[in-house]
């Protein structure tokens, strides 16, 4: 039941007026591997639309011939992990539509709340779908409104809810649009007499874009010859940006709302020293999201720290594995112990959070092995427990741990001498939150930001 790991979201990557932009495209992609493994795709624009999409990581999909067949100054590309929709071809993006008087790519990260109504609602009106995937609605929700293309978007994005950051391709223009809550990061950059979107600014850096601004929450930019237009849609705006994006999800030299997320997980470590100090030897941590915050924890407790956790980048995702037993196996290809480190000391291992608890307890049993004479685990994140519907793959009550346990129950779970969790206002410190940077804060509190249009009480419920 404990056995699964986070798994991450999706990414989108915009190039638009750039030279060879389906080369700059696959190296933002490149730098958004980590949003998703499953799946990539790139279509290019310039008087039809290009695509070649394929299943697996961007060097695999892609190679010089088919990157080279992508021509045309505009682009558009994804990174893939499935919450809506099963794990296949068919589902992998950009999409392509064609109609009688245009044709247009998307591409969405996030996930649509009320999706099932939706399709249901469309299909009632005689719509045929082509995938699985909840992106495709917004395309058959344009196709029945009128006006131009932002006023169509206008009209069809409110009736969408939960969490959206959709890039949108034509022959000679672009558009990206980002859901009322923010829930998902979307970003502007410059390069040359160009523009780049990204959902993270690591991807500008790869490519030697220049960050422009944040695309805000409830927006709508249109990028042509004539330059950037913005609009806004939907009644109730608020910045609400997934708590897990600084957590866990971004890459640790991008910046969110401009906060660098590497310092932002390293304060989570120090409020983490200052609410639940112990008496320690060493402290290390997870890599990798666990590790900027074992550093600010010592250096708040005035503790060594140490590199007492290896990672080897060549395992497989553990995840993937068929049994426990296999899993087990994983997890020590994935981690080793430096021994040396942790032998015969009271040893903290920071982590970033914990789902299911199978991991940290194998983590924990590993330290009991090299020698430690104890192990506190303390979590750089506050106790998940209740799900999430915004596209992070935890939407049973079920499968969280802290939903069952207190942190005296998981410690004995996890065979760790204690356990403890930042708290909801530390973490908000960390996060550097006001009154127009808030947090979407629903897995640790069960405050969701939207309506869920099924029952969420049930430990069972599962919105797809």
């Amino acid at each position: 039941m404990f056995n699964r790991s986070i798994n991450e979201e999706c990414g989108v990557f915009g190039v638009y007026n750039c030279e060879r932009a389906s080369e700059l495209t696959y190296f933002g992609l490149q730098s958004l591997q980590h949003r998703g493994q499953e799946g990539c795709g790139i279509v290019t624009a310039d008087k039809v639309l290009h695509s070649h999409k394929g299943e697996g990581l961007v060097s695999k999909v892609f190679d010089r011939t088919n990157v080279a067949k992508l021509t045309g100054n505009h682009a558009i590309g994804h990174v893939r992990y499935s919450t809506t929709g099963e794990s296949q071809l068919l589902n992998v993006q950009p999409f392509i539509f064609h109609s009688y008087n245009e044709d247009f790519g998307l591409c969405h990260n996030g996930n649509i709340v009320n999706a099932d109504e939706l399709r249901l609602e469309l299909e009632q009106k005689g719509t045929i779908f082509q995938t699985t995937s909840d992106s495709e609605i917004i395309a058959h929700l344009l196709k029945r409104e009128t006006g131009t293309f932002t006023e169509r978007l206008q009209k069809a994005l409110p009736k969408l809810v939960g969490a959206f950051a959709f890039l949108f391709i034509f022959e000679d223009e672009m558009y990206a649009a980002l859901d009322p809550n923010g829930l998902r990061p979307l970003s502007l950059a410059k390069l040359d007499d160009g523009y780049i979107v990204s959902s993270e600014t690591c991807g500008f850096t790869l490519v030697d874009a220049r960050f422009e601004r944040d695309i805000m929450p409830g927006e709508i930019i249109k990028i042509n010859k004539d330059g950037i237009t913005s609009a806004t849609f939907g009644e109730k705006i608020q910045n609400k940006m997934c708590a897990m994006e600084y957590i866990y999800f971004s890459r640790p030299d991008s910046y969110l709302r401009e906060e660098s997320v590497y310092r932002v997980r390293e304060q989570t470590g120090k409020y983490l020293a200052k609410q639940s100090d112990v008496q320690a030897d060493v402290v290390i941590g997870v890599p990798d999201s666990g590790l900027p915050a074992a550093r600010g924890y010592a250096k708040e407790a005035g503790i060594i720290y140490e590199q007492g956790l290896l990672k080897n980048k060549y395992s497989g995702r553990t995840f993937i594995q068929p049994t426990n037993e296999l899993r087990k196996l994983g997890i020590k290809l994935k981690l080793t112990v430096v021994e040396e480190l942790v032998r015969d000391k009271h040893v903290v291992v920071i982590d970033d959070s914990i789902v299911r608890g199978f991991t940290m307890q194998k983590i924990v049993d590993m330290l009991w092995q090299a020698g430690a004479k104890s192990v506190h685990v303390k979590i750089a994140s506050p106790a998940i427990v209740k799900p999430c519907f915004y596209g992070v793959d935890f939407s049973t009550e079920a499968e969280l741990i802290s939903n069952k346990m207190d942190c005296n129950q998981l410690a004995e779970f996890i065979h760790a001498t204690s356990v403890d969790f930042l708290s909801v206002d530390n973490l908000q410190k960390a996060c550097n939150t006001d009154e127009t940077k808030g947090l979407c804060l629903a897995c640790f509190t069960g405050k969701y930001p939207t309506k869920l249009y099924k029952d969420t009480d049930s430990a069972n419920t599962v919105i797809k």
